[in-house]
């Protein structure tokens, strides 16, 4: 995994890549989207909020940084409907209540007294499910969970994986397909 700490850029005054200076004309339009041109001076944006994370921002290098993608569940649905799996981590009992036609049910988490607990076996039970370089759509009920399992299965070396935003509420409030 490689260490975000020299490829981030935060704070008040950036420094911006050689190839998005003023003087690489293929670049120019992308310093035009600046609304104000004196937040921009030589090669530096000067802001208050700003962060950058050139590393981070291709899907594959989100995964080298290990970050999954995140897509809202329109998205979701579309790759679905291109052949992704779909990985529903939560319970066995929110599963059977209703989930994304096709999905395969993991719990990342399980009920414990009033609380939760990890699943120690999850990436093993995923495993056995798909293979490492498989397109996995991962959803929960709300967003949370299924970005914890997803990192967690960037983290195992899966290289396919997709975390969708909003979970199956979200998936429901949109009235996209659902099954028992």
């Amino acid at each position: 995994m490689t260490s975000l700490s020299t490829s981030c850029l935060t704070g008040p005054v950036l420094r911006l890549p050689s190839l998005l200076s003023p003087q690489n004309p293929n670049q120019r339009s992308l310093l035009s989207l600046s609304r104000n041109p004196d937040r921009i001076r030589g090669n530096r944006i000067v802001c208050k909020n700003f962060s950058v994370c050139p590393k981070a921002s291709l899907r594959g290098n989100l995964e080298v940084a290990g970050l999954p993608t995140s897509v809202p569940v329109r998205v979701a649905h579309e790759l679905l409907l291109a052949g992704h799996h779909y990985l529903d981590v939560r319970t066995p009992e929110e599963f059977s209540a209703g989930h994304p036609s096709g999905a395969v049910n993991i719990p990342y988490l399980y009920r414990v007294g009033s609380g939760m607990s990890k699943n120690p076996e999850f990436v093993k039970e995923v495993s056995s499910h798909f293979r490492k370089h498989d397109e996995i759509i991962v959803g929960c009920q709300l967003g949370k969970r299924s970005m914890m399992a997803a990192t967690d299965l960037v983290a195992a070396g899966f290289t396919g994986i997709t975390d969708m935003a909003g979970g199956y509420a979200t998936w429901t409030q949109n009235g996209l397909p659902t099954e028992l």
